[in-house]
């Protein structure tokens, strides 16, 4: 940077700063970061260090290259900028290359060094990436803004009808990813599929094939970091346009423009149901990761059902086929096995949710011919219980802390570049005992005379030899030496290293 001070060189270019807010319509930060550069440290986080191999400690990178990476978060925040606000390649070019503005030094560099067509090609790169980035993200100035545009995903979800078994899975992980952005203060989240899968009740083989199938196909959720070690994936959900479509989607109930998944995805569709929904999702996500609505118990189709008619009481069954995106055939039979259960009441042609059933109680139905009607269900607990799922949602997570606490094991193993070993208590004292090593034999092997037993036959093995500290040498038909001159030839070896050092 020059030897000015920022003051200075903000009065020597005013003009030319309202130049340039005039000519690219660009905001005063970013007017700011093209003119002075990144003054405040934002993008040089992680640019100048990086994580050491063993997942822990930092280390730190060479000048010239934490400078490069630096210089390149700067010129890529420069063109998303120049790109939100409308600008063009050429503008974005003419920018970087001024040579009184301290944003483009990076560009310039490149130039100097590898020529102005390796430049060019450069800021063309950046340029395209920041293109799509900024025409599939929205700019959010504001936490109030974030939560805004989180909830008008809610409600766009909420409203786009979710057909078929694997539609209605994908609906639990997305509202799964939902709650972590919630958590998170944005559509930038940070989740891992064993956190994902227990939070929606899935299993991870089943979250992975939706995410395939439906939910990144059609442009709900994106992963733009795949997680390592200790660290989950990073995730971005796509609140600007509609699934599959480039032009923005209105985000209300009354109106949207979602349209159903693929067929080419094994979902169907029919008549009956209508292109919209209307469902309650934060019931849908405060119950989906429950035993009884796991895979064989009642399923995605009776959450489905249940958080429409909590969204809308008292629906007829024509209805219930158009709010909750189930056929007609699936919706009769999962509201008798609600019914049967206590959970939902048929007064007429209407349905609606039993009194406090959202807390898994309910009467069953007066006359009903089931035995399980005349006992009303107790809680969530007793129909995971009678459908044979109780404990599925404990078991998925003790699975899940075991291979977190083995793939650490392995982390760590990896970071010390050591082998396994095996722990022994004697005496009330833990002791480490050495994994074995490959020329290490048991001792029931040794001969009394050096050479080693052959376990097959219990004769001695003609071309192997034992030493003194246990390992295993072998004397193969070219080299006639005995075990002592061999001893002898290594410790002159040894002799001659250290007189050499």
């Amino acid at each position: 940077m020059p030897n000015s001070t920022p003051h200075a060189l903000s009065q020597r270019n005013s003009t030319h700063f309202h130049g340039l807010l005039e000519y690219a319509r660009l905001p005063s930060a970013a007017a700011d970061l093209i003119l002075l550069g990144d003054l405040t440290g934002r993008y040089a986080n992680g640019s100048y260090s990086r994580l050491a191999s063993n997942g822990r400690t930092v280390a730190l990178r060479a000048d010239r290259q934490g400078a490069a990476d630096h210089g390149h978060r700067i010129t890529a925040a420069i063109a998303c900028h120049v790109a939100r606000a409308g600008g063009t390649v050429d503008q974005l070019t003419q920018l970087l290359l001024h040579p009184e503005h301290e944003g483009g030094r990076h560009a310039r560099n490149i130039a100097l060094r590898s020529g102005q067509t390796r430049a060019l090609d450069y800021i063309r790169r950046v340029w395209n990436s920041a293109s799509q980035t900024v025409s599939t993200t929205r700019a959010l100035d504001s936490r109030h803004d974030a939560y805004e545009v989180l909830a008008a995903l809610r409600d766009r979800i909420e409203t786009t009808p979710w057909r078929g078994e694997r539609g209605r899975t994908a609906l639990r992980v997305l509202r799964a990813h939902l709650t972590f952005a919630e958590i998170a203060g944005g559509p930038l989240h940070h989740a891992s599929e064993r956190q994902t899968a227990e939070e929606a009740g899935i299993s991870r083989t089943t979250l992975r094939v939706v995410y395939e199938t439906v939910l990144k196909p059609l442009g709900w959720l994106r992963r733009l970091r795949v997680g390592h070690g200790r660290e989950g994936s990073t995730w971005y959900l796509d609140c600007g346009s509609a699934p599959g479509h480039g032009a923005p989607a209105p985000l209300s109930r009354s109106q949207t423009t979602q349209f159903p998944p693929d067929p080419a995805l094994e979902e169907w569709t029919t008549p009956e149901t209508a292109t919209t929904a209307d469902i309650d999702s934060t019931v849908l996500g405060r119950l989906m990761g429950h035993d009884a609505f796991a895979h064989h118990g009642l399923g995605s189709t009776a959450l489905m059902l249940i958080s429409a008619l909590h969204q809308h009481p008292n629906q007829t069954t024509g209805e219930l086929i158009g709010t909750s995106s189930v056929s007609r055939a699936t919706a009769y039979r999962t509201l008798r096995r609600l019914a049967d259960h206590g959970l939902v009441q048929h007064t007429g042609e209407t349905w609606a949710l039993a009194q406090r059933a959202l807390e898994g109680f309910g009467d069953g139905l007066p006359g009903a011919d089931t035995g399980l009607a005349a006992t009303a269900a107790q809680g969530w607990d007793k129909v995971a219980e009678h459908h044979g799922t109780a404990g599925v949602a404990a078991r998925r997570k003790a699975l899940h802390t075991a291979e977190r606490a083995t793939y650490r094991e392995v982390l760590d193993r990896l970071a010390e570049h050591r082998s396994k070993a095996v722990v022994i208590v004697r005496d009330g004292h833990q002791v480490l005992v050495p994994a074995p090593r490959p020329d290490e034999i048991p001792p029931t092997w040794h001969a009394p005379d050096g050479r080693v037993l052959d376990p097959a036959t219990g004769h001695a093995a003609p071309d192997w030899r034992v030493a003194t500290d246990g390992r295993l040498i072998l004397i193969t038909p070219s080299d006639q030496r005995s075990y002592d001159e061999l001893a002898a030839a290594h410790a002159e070896a040894i002799s001659e290293w250290n007189s050499a050092a």
